[in-house]
C-alpha cells in the first residue's frame, strides 16, 4: 500500500516466514543488511510488536516462528525499494538454504 505523509512516501507490505526455524539470528542479520542499504525508516510488526528493521535485537525480539505473518512499513524517499527488497529477501528464504 502506498501513501504520502507530508512530502514523504510511506509504503506497506508483508511476508510470511517460510523457514522451519523462524526468524533466528541468520535471517535477522540478512534483514538488517538489506534494510541498512536504504535511507528510509523501516519497521517490522508482528503480534502487536513494532521494531526497527535495522536492529537485529529488535527483530529477534519479535520471536517469529515458521508461518508468522510479518508486516513491513517504510517511510522515506526509497521506501518503495526497501519494501520490495525485503519481500524479495523473504521469498528467497533470507538467502539461507538448509
Amino acid at each position: 500500500m502506498m501513501k504520502t505523509v507530508g512530502n514523504t512516501l510511506k509504503i506497506k507490505g508483508g511476508f510470511s516466514i517460510g523457514n522451519v526455524r523462524g526468524l533466528h539470528t541468520r535471517p535477522c542479520m540478512e534483514i538488517v543488511k538489506c534494510a541498512t542499504r536504504f535511507k528510509s525508516e523501516v519497521w517490522l510488526s508482528y503480534q502487536g510488536n513494532r521494531v526497527n528493521a535495522k536492529s537485529i535485537l529488535g527483530i529477534l525480539m519479535l520471536a517469529a516462528g515458521k508461518g508468522a505473518k510479518i508486516s513491513v512499513e517504510a517511510l522515506g524517499e526509497d521506501s518503495e525499494e526497501v519494501v520490495e527488497a525485503l519481500l524479495k529477501l523473504a521469498a528467497n528464504n533470507f538467502n539461507i538454504h538448509y
